[in-house]
């Protein structure tokens, strides 16, 4: 009955993800790149209007970089999900960071048959090139028809045919196919720059020893490593490791609930059941039902809502999540958002419980702490935003 639910939304999602698949799996055959020159071109592209149907958006109005990459647009389900090219349409996902997304390892099934890596919340881009082509494409996205549209576009700006030209030759706009290659790969380039890694957070200066912790986020880097954040959300399973992405790239059930105010506003209807990696173009697999990728936690206390569906807004809902896992008291069952229970997970089948049931109920105290020890995570630019906030919840807390 799960499967039979996929909804005919998640169908044409899965189709339109396998054409932009096929449209860009194949490299161009052409001189290599000079790498700067690439990635100044991406960062160009990145912010370039003219690659969505109607010249509303560009790359970066979903991944705002002011914001770590993610969208700060009020839809009709707040931030949860991004609004579409036209202003009406939803997506069914809140977008994930472009922060720190060079790391994952290319989409692959490892020796146990687990699957890994890639990108989007599903996998279904096997790495950053194939990640940056398809938002171009999704018709919910920035909703452009074809590659020849892009081209096209491309070619009646007079910046651009030159610099195609010079990276990879006479002719690569006239080609939609290799202009199309070629867009995902500048993209690509620029999301491989430092801007969008710098490794400079406050836990990144305290592991070089330029900084001291208090000792709330002392305490709280033990919780993380002690209870069962790590099994997830490290990719060094023991130790402290420089430039640690905090995800090992896998793929789990949590038992998230639907998001109603994100399912209405995509316009999916009540009946949708969003399937995760299973919805992958290629994977008819009832064991991947519901499962998906584990995100980053760099820049978490600044990318919230959280969750694949934008389902908590705050960061300690988020984290107290977990005890309806590891507690039998009545207050571990209730959502501290809304005062009522958490409810059933949209999928229920493949819960990862050997690491949900890791651990015991962390109390407040310790809650506090692990909320403390994420801010670290927070990029040196996005310090400014997270005093922000904090000041904001302070004061929301005192009215």
């Amino acid at each position: 009955m799960l499967r039979a639910s996929l909804g005919l939304g998640v169908l044409v999602a899965a189709g339109w993800a396998a054409v932009a698949l096929a449209a860009i799996a194949e490299p161009l055959e052409r001189r290599q790149p000079d790498p700067a020159r690439l990635a100044a071109l991406g960062e160009r592209l990145f912010f370039e209007t003219a690659l969505s149907m109607n010249g509303t958006q560009s790359c970066a109005t979903c991944h705002d970089p002011a914001r770590a990459f993610t969208d700060p647009r009020e839809g009709r389900a707040g931030l949860a999900v991004s609004v579409g090219d036209d202003g009406e349409s939803h997506g069914d996902r809140n977008t994930p960071t472009l922060a720190y997304a060079s790391f994952s390892p290319e989409f692959h099934q490892t020796a146990s048959g687990d699957w890994k890596g890639g990108q989007f919340w599903d996998g279904r881009a096997a790495n950053l090139r194939e990640q940056a082509g398809q938002p171009m494409l999704n018709p919910v996205e920035m909703a452009m028809p074809d590659k020849q549209t892009v081209a096209a576009r491309l070619s009646a700006d007079p910046g651009y045919p030159a610099e195609f030209e010079a990276l990879w030759g006479p002719g690569t706009l006239d080609d939609p196919a290799r202009a199309f290659e070629a867009v995902a790969e500048a993209l690509a380039a620029y999301q491989q720059t430092e801007e969008f890694a710098p490794f400079d957070s406050r836990y990144d200066r305290w592991l070089r020893g330029e900084e001291t912790f208090t000792a709330q986020e002392e305490f709280g880097h033990t919780v993380f490593i002690t209870w069962n954040c790590r099994l997830c959300h490290m990719n060094r399973k023991q130790g402290v490791a420089e430039n640690e992405t905090f995800t090992n790239f896998e793929y789990h059930n949590i038992g998230v609930p639907v998001n109603p105010a994100a399912r209405d506003a995509s316009g999916l209807g009540p009946d949708h059941v969003d399937l995760g990696l299973s919805a992958h173009p290629g994977i008819d697999d009832p064991a991947q039902d519901g499962r998906f990728k584990v995100p980053t936690l760099r820049n978490v206390a600044v990318t919230g809502p959280y969750m694949h569906n934008g389902a908590f807004q705050d960061l300690r809902t988020a984290i107290v999540f977990y005890n309806k896992y590891t507690s039998r008291r009545k207050h571990a069952g209730i959502n501290p958002e809304t005062g009522e229970d958490w409810g059933p997970p949209e999928v229920d089948a493949n819960l990862s419980l050997t690491e949900l049931e890791s651990g015991l109920m962390v109390d407040d105290a310790r809650v506090d702490a692990l909320v403390a020890f994420l801010e670290t995570l927070t990029d040196r630019r996005y310090e400014p935003l997270l005093a922000e906030q904090k000041a904001a919840r302070a004061t929301a807390q005192e009215d």
